[in-house]
């Protein structure tokens, strides 16, 4: 069994917890680098005034004793700074339905008759737990030297010039631009386009690229629906918030393209200097994003989400009352006006959560030693015919 997770909370109640499940044993932590993610999460250029208020920080609550695992579920939890401002608050109920939300198809799903009760869960309030539980994640994977990193490349149809640099180049100036685009020219027109956003009192959305290095060849597999990689990505990424599509790869320019313009030929080159004799197989292109049938094939994974802009405008928007069954106007709850920048680490956490999990499924054990001494037994090789 892999990892699994489970979060708690509504968006103005008392915290937000997780369990995380499945960790190995033996795996040190970094409180430090989990609140950093969930800083993280809390910046960027168009973030609404929810974030002046919450100081996001995790108490550990189970699972972790002495900054090491110790093979138990991790149990986390955020606490929510605004519900001092709500907890004595006597607010009507909610009868109007924002359209784009959660509100109208979850009341009636639930009957409920007051609709701020779906939307204080299908708030994305609720990816604070899912940044702390891909930290974990995260630190799982820096054991064996795989790293995830995101950047925007475009925001309310401004696309960012993507040059050709390093990945580790892209991550980090991405990180060093409040609306994480990693060329600064781009970065200058995208600020502009989310200024002229917010000024028309309108939402902006926008596409994220999310990379994965240095992954092993033989994660995930071919041979049932639930098994391929691809396809546990693409679910767990289309279930942030707002998210309405994901592409690996080259996917949609190559679907405009003739077969041989859309794959990754095979070519074998000798072993660098110092790594003995033989060849190993190399790509000059990674059009596949890093997957072929579902399996990693050692390329980088390249994988983008794309974000419809946020429901909630200042600007209203036709709805109903549910209780007088009249035609009414939505009203504006407070929200983010473009929160493609904060959701980056967003992204990073789902992907990281899922490469962990296929991580153990192939090299799985019950502690961090067992599952490094299967990962350095792996000694993946050509194919031989029998």
């Amino acid at each position: 069994m892999g990892i699994r997770f489970l979060t708690a909370g509504e968006s103005h109640g008392p915290a937000l917890s997780c369990i995380v499940e499945g960790l190995p044993a033996g795996l040190p932590i970094s409180i430090e680098q989990i609140n950093h993610d969930l800083y993280r999460r809390q910046t960027g250029y168009g973030a609404g005034a929810r974030m002046k208020i919450e100081r996001d920080t995790v108490q550990i609550t189970g699972g972790i004793v002495n900054g090491v695992t110790i093979g138990a579920p991790v149990g986390m939890l955020v606490e929510n700074l605004d519900w001092k401002n709500w907890q004595n608050k006597i607010t009507p109920p909610q009868t109007i339905p924002r359209p784009g939300h959660a509100d109208l198809a979850g009341a009636t799903k639930y009957d409920l008759s007051d609709l701020r009760m779906v939307g204080e869960r299908a708030s994305a309030r609720e990816t604070a737990m899912r940044v702390a539980a891909g930290s974990l994640a995260r630190q799982l994977l820096a054991q064996f030297n795989i790293s995830v990193g995101s950047y925007v490349t475009e925001i309310g149809g401004e696309i960012a010039e993507l040059a050709t640099i390093p990945y580790e180049e892209r991550f980090a100036r991405a990180e060093a631009s409040d609306v994480r685009v990693y060329d600064e020219a781009s970065a200058e027109k995208i600020r502009q386009r989310i200024y002229a956003i917010m000024q028309q009192k309108e939402t902006g959305g926008g596409v994220i690229e999310t990379v994965a290095l240095n992954l092993p060849v033989g994660l995930g597999s071919h041979v049932h629906w639930d098994r391929k990689l691809d396809g546990r990505l693409a679910q767990a990424l289309m279930s942030i918030h707002s998210v309405k599509g994901v592409e690996i790869g080259n996917a949609f320019e190559n679907a405009r393209k003739l077969g041989t313009q859309a794959q990754d030929e095979i070519f074998l080159s000798p072993l660098p200097e110092g790594e003995g004799q033989g060849v190993r197989v190399t790509r000059d292109t990674n059009r596949a994003g890093g997957l072929e049938g579902g399996i990693t094939n050692g390329e980088p994974l390249v994988i983008r989400a794309a974000f419809k802009p946020i429901a909630t405008t200042l600007t209203p928007t036709h709805s109903i009352d549910v209780t007088t069954r009249e035609p009414a106007m939505m009203i504006y709850q407070r929200s983010d006006l473009v929160h493609i920048p904060r959701a980056c680490v967003i992204t990073e956490a789902m992907v990281c959560l899922v490469l962990a999990d296929a991580m153990l499924e192939k090299f799985g054990g019950d502690s961090l030693r067992e599952m490094q001494a299967h990962f350095h037994a792996w000694n993946p090789t050509l194919p031989e015919m029998r």
